[in-house]
């Protein structure tokens, strides 16, 4: 298992839509999440700096052949159509990257 952290901008006048949306995400969305082996995934609001943070763990062998069969999904990516006008990425994000990546530091169990 794999824990994962990710951090994106909001766009401020897009908060409560943000959250209108994932009050109520599609059934599909929620589906091809599961069938990616995503587990305990959860999206926290820091304002007022309106960062978006997630966290998940992935349980499954291969996380980028997995990414790459969600991101491929046609619903999934009505979904992100959806969302993305919502999300600010942050400019230090790596190359590829829309939500950027973090480095676990600490862990307890």
């Amino acid at each position: 298992m794999q824990r994962i952290g990710m951090v994106i901008g909001v766009r401020p006048e897009k908060i409560d839509e943000y959250k209108r949306l994932h009050a109520a995400v599609w059934p599909e969305v929620l589906t091809m999440i599961s069938a990616c082996n995503i587990r305990n995934y959860s999206i926290f609001l820091k304002e007022p700096e309106n960062l978006l943070f997630s966290f998940f763990e992935y349980h499954g062998e291969d996380f980028s052949v997995e990414m790459a069969k969600m991101a491929a999904e046609p619903k999934t990516q009505e979904w992100w159509a959806v969302c993305m006008p919502c999300q600010a990425p942050l400019e230090s994000r790596k190359d590829g990257e829309w939500w950027a990546g973090m480095e676990e530091v600490f862990f307890h169990a």
